[in-house]
């Protein structure tokens, strides 16, 4: 499961919606890269590919490759809009070790 913040939600829908992406959903992965060894990876679609898995949090859909799912399992999406600047941020309690920007993190 993958949780969604209501701050997330807000800012998600609110950038759909001024991209015109209204049929649009929150895809979340992982790859290799950064400073921890693993990176984030968030982006709006709307095609699912037969490797997806799809849910639903807050009334946001959020579809992950099986394979990124298990990095991912527990996360909570949520939005920053703090003295660091604004984002979205991955609260991941898998993660050992994250990069001081959370951008990248190590199981």
């Amino acid at each position: 499961m993958i949780k969604v913040s209501d701050n997330a939600k807000k800012q998600a829908i609110r950038l759909m919606e001024d991209e015109g992406q209204v049929d649009y959903f929150i895809r979340v992965g992982v790859k290799g890269g950064g400073c921890s060894g693993l990176m984030y990876e968030l982006d709006f679609d709307n095609e699912l590919k037969d490797t997806d898995k799809e849910i639903e949090d807050n009334g946001i859909k959020v579809v992950v490759d099986k394979k990124s799912y298990l990095y991912l399992v527990g996360t909570e999406l949520d939005f920053s809009g703090g003295l660091n600047g604004k984002g979205f941020v991955f609260k991941n309690p898998n993660a050992d070790r994250t990069c001081g920007c959370g951008e990248s993190f190590s199981l």
